[in-house]
């Protein structure tokens, strides 16, 4: 009889749709992927190479910026300057390692900022223990706040300062929800920082920039186009879709566009995309960074990027961003490249 009763209450269980088994499948794999990941932003010597003769002395230095982590930095002190009376609160959404948020923590700290807490927002628990960790080693885990919790589904029940997310943002399915979310516990006169991806999905590339990648690939010898994450060689340049089995990238072009509905941008510096194709890590560790060869094929490959962008033949993949509840001007990296004009225009 109490089997009967116990088969009845079993019953009456709803089996999981399609896209629930799907998406449980793809957190598994996105747990897995990570777990055994303790440097998530390791890259070739090429980007560097790239990074500090392109990148940041022609689009960052001009608004302080060195670099992406100091970008956080540098908005966490404006804000402190404005509010010298308050105390931070921060949450950095999908913080993975806690890494950044540590060393953000440590360099206020040196800056004699220390009324402030950053609560980290991760799903992977393996990652959370190690910003723990990280935390520990730099003294400041009384200031980092290491929280599991799904960022898709995430209902803020306070007001933050200033939210951050650090390459994140390309992992998420539901932006509608956490742009929501972020924008109701976003203090009226706060920071939301990104830096970010916001290419096409899966970090593809579209018809236009795919044209140019395949003109540049053909130069490349043969021991140039191993592919290292995938381990196979690429005669042709295969255009992969890195979102078939997890959330790499599942949604990078629906960022832009609505960031664009969400909130209001202070600052905006969109750059790249077929550069990195050359210097990411797939194939960037297969250059010499210190090659003459080298060099004058990526300062090649950067030149025709760059003009592409800005004539509109193609789109920005990446990005530094400062949003902003509130109405604000908007400074840009140049007067054409506005968040309108950079969101590539597709169909449903």
């Amino acid at each position: 009889m109490l089997e009967r009763i116990r088969n009845i209450f079993r019953s009456r269980v709803p089996e999981p749709s399609q896209q629930e088994v799907e998406y449980q499948e793809r957190v598994a794999n996105e747990l897995s992927s990570f777990d055994e990941c303790t440097n998530v932003h390791d890259l070739p010597e090429i980007f560097h190479y790239w990074s500090n003769k392109h990148l940041a002395p022609v689009k960052f230095h001009q608004f302080g910026i060195t670099d992406p982590e100091q970008f956080f930095y540098l908005y966490a002190k404006k804000y402190h300057e404005a509010n010298p009376e308050k105390s931070i609160l921060m949450v950095s959404i999908g913080s993975g390692n806690c890494d950044m948020e540590a060393r953000l923590a440590k360099r206020l700290l040196d800056d004699g900022i220390s009324e402030f807490s950053i609560e980290c927002l991760d799903i992977n628990e393996t990652m959370l223990e190690r910003g723990r960790e990280h935390a520990r080693n730099l003294d400041v885990e009384r200031y980092i706040s290491p929280r599991y919790g799904d960022f898709n589904h995430w209902q803020p029940d306070k007001t933050y300062d200033l939210v951050l997310a650090n390459q994140c943002l390309h992992h998420v399915v539901e932006l509608e929800n956490l742009f929501a979310a972020i924008k109701s516990a976003l203090d009226q006169e706060g920071y939301f920082l990104t830096s970010d991806m916001i290419g096409r999905n899966g970090h593809q590339r579209w018809p236009e920039a795919l044209k140019i990648v395949r003109e540049f690939w053909d130069e490349l010898p043969e021991n140039y186009r191993y592919n290292r994450l995938m381990q196979r060689q690429e005669q042709e340049y295969i255009n992969h879709d890195c979102s078939v089995s997890s959330f790499e990238g599942i949604r990078a072009q629906d960022i832009l566009p609505l960031m664009n509905e969400y909130f209001n941008f202070e600052l905006f510096i969109p750059f790249a995309n077929i550069v990195t194709v050359f210097i990411d890590r797939p194939f960037g560790h297969n250059f010499d960074a210190k090659g003459e060869w080298d060099r004058d094929f990526i300062d090649r490959v950067h030149a025709q990027d760059d003009a592409a962008i800005l004539s509109g033949e193609i789109s920005p993949t990446q990005m530094l961003a400062v949003l902003c509840k509130k109405d604000v001007s908007t400074t840009l990296l140049d007067p054409r490249l506005t968040p309108e004009f950079c969101a590539r225009k597709t169909d449903a």
